[in-house]
């Protein structure tokens, strides 16, 4: 006789939820390839980010090349998914994550010097994603960062 494992009868989700985290990270991985050089050509960025999130990160690059200005270091991150809403057509899931700064920097391509971030900015701060499951697999639709709000 086998049993389900502990957690799916604990939460009915769980596998939803190890999905939507995985596509989470792997857009922040393809992301950071795109900062790391203000482009996201050669990236997969495409494959996990969509809608209001890829044209938010698109924004960013644009704002980058314009800027002469890219990232080194990492972005720390602690995501959870903290709704699934499966019952509906289009299943989709909220993520809350805290983004950790302390080991991002953005690099002034021309001097070749890190330019500090503003003043008011929090080294740590939540932000709320949420993903829909498309045909292809989890999405990450929507990406908004609240600087107000720290973790």
């Amino acid at each position: 006789m086998t049993s389900a494992p502990a957690t799916s009868a604990a939460d009915p989700h769980a596998a939803e939820k190890t999905a939507v985290l995985a596509s989470y990270t792997s857009m922040w991985g393809e992301q950071m390839k795109a900062y790391r050089k203000a482009d996201a050509k050669g990236t997969d960025l495409k494959k996990y980010a969509a809608l209001n999130a890829l044209s938010k990160f698109e924004a960013d690059l644009a704002h980058m090349k314009k800027n002469s200005t890219v990232i080194r270091g990492d972005l720390g991150h602690s995501p959870k998914v903290t709704a699934v809403d499966a019952a509906g057509k289009l299943p989709k899931a909220t993520i809350q994550d805290c983004v950790d700064l302390a080991k991002w920097q953005t690099l002034d391509t021309k001097t070749g010097k890190p330019i500090p971030l503003p003043s008011a900015q929090p080294l740590r701060y939540v932000a709320t994603a949420t993903a829909e499951k498309w045909p292809g697999g989890w999405m990450i639709t929507d990406y908004a960062p609240d600087g107000a709000r720290t973790c």
